[in-house]
């Protein structure tokens, strides 16, 4: 059996096996916030599973379905491609519960909430800009502020991906609407840019990436 067929096999097995296996130091945590759902899939607030998405496609990755007990879908990018095994998660729980499976993931890789990134779409930014930060308050953020009041401590790594201010119709119409036709033809470079800031937190830690990544 060569390697790719070990790592398919791998794959198959159930998600809670895959993720037990995982060295806890070796192993680095990558959620995108959004919410399930195909009515949700190309608004602003989903930015976030836009972001792991493409890092599972890069990878040819296929999503585990929702993890038992972990309210969250999740691939897994193995130690033999990067330096350290990634977790890629999209909490299956709403984005105002998102914290729910953040903490539950943690948990259960036995991660410090310091080697966890979490990627969610921010009206404070033009469109465009990313913020990458170590630790701070979650803002006005509600699936941000949900995983701080989880997890209890403002020591996790977020990044932020700009989609400028709320249209006319409101904040919900906004985060909750689709990207109109200007931001559509920027979007792939923009996923792109937040999926690289995203990898580098994972190898290089947050102050490598916020170097190279915190635009503007």
């Amino acid at each position: 059996m060569g390697l790719l067929d070990a790592l398919r096999g791998w794959f198959r097995r159930p998600s809670s096996e895959a993720l037990a296996g995982l060295d806890p130091s070796q192993t680095r945590l990558i959620v995108g916030l959004g919410n399930p759902g195909p009515e949700y899939a190309e608004t602003r607030h989903n930015v976030g599973f836009m972001c792991v998405d493409e890092l599972a496609r890069r990878h040819h990755l296929a999503w585990q379905d929702q993890t038992k007990g972990l309210a969250a879908c999740v691939a897994i990018v193995p130690a033999a491609e990067n330096r350290r095994s990634i977790v890629l998660a999209k909490p299956q729980t709403f984005m105002n519960l998102s914290g729910t499976a953040v903490r539950d993931l943690i948990g259960f890789l036995e991660l410090d909430p310091q080697h966890a990134l979490v990627v969610y779409d921010d009206m404070d930014l033009p469109f465009g800009r990313l913020r990458m930060r170590e630790r701070g308050s979650p803002g006005t953020h509600n699936g941000m502020r949900s995983v701080v009041s989880s997890l209890q401590t403002e020591n996790i790594a977020r990044l932020r991906v700009g989609i400028g201010q709320s249209s006319p119709g409101g904040a919900t119409s906004h985060v909750l609407g689709e990207f109109n036709s200007v931001e559509q033809a920027a979007m792939q470079d923009l996923i792109n840019r937040a999926s690289d800031a995203a990898v580098e937190w994972a190898e290089h830690g947050a102050r490598m990436a916020m170097n190279r990544y915190n635009n503007g």
